[in-house]
């Protein structure tokens, strides 16, 4: 039952390699127009966080597109549904804020200690907590409210192509 349900959890070469990009545009997308409706993309950083969000969705898809058909495998429509819906949402969140904590340690970088040691462990353990929680209370509005229609719109389109 588990090796039938790996089996099936394995996408194809096109869904992994062209659904990817596609997902990483869409959360492109979602983050300009939240900027532009939000500010008019009066904003100094807009080429870092469109390189962000798309990076965010492209590098979120392969892992959480098989966990989904995973969860996903032989289950009513509504079921395969809420899996990609979770995935999805999940994934690409947490990608994006990792990568944007990683960006954010890679600037703080300089003031830390030697590589290996306890204080620089501790250095980048809270860095990266204090990344996370910035991106939570500001980077989250940008995935609203295009994010959200393209989450429903693929969660839909992935659950309808799996049987």
């Amino acid at each position: 039952m588990i090796s039938e349900r790996l089996k099936a959890a394995r996408p194809s070469f096109p869904e992994l390699f062209v659904g990817a990009p596609l997902w990483g545009t869409q959360m492109l997308i979602s983050a300009m127009a939240a900027l532009y409706l939000r500010n008019g993309m009066e904003t100094a950083h807009v080429r870092d966080l469109a390189i962000l969000y798309f990076a965010g969705g492209l590098l979120a898809w392969p892992f959480v597109l098989p966990l989904a058909r995973f969860f996903a495998h032989r289950r009513s429509l509504e079921t395969r549904f809420a899996a990609f819906f979770v995935a999805l949402a999940a994934g690409t969140i947490l990608m994006t804020a990792f990568l944007f904590a990683m960006d954010y340690r890679v600037f703080y970088s300089a003031w830390h200690a030697p590589f290996g040691s306890l204080t620089w462990v501790f250095q980048f353990a809270f860095t990266g907590a204090s990344a996370v929680y910035q991106f939570a209370v500001l980077g989250l509005r940008l995935f609203l409210p295009l994010g959200l229609v393209c989450l429903f719109g693929t969660s839909f389109a992935l659950a309808k192509r799996m049987r």
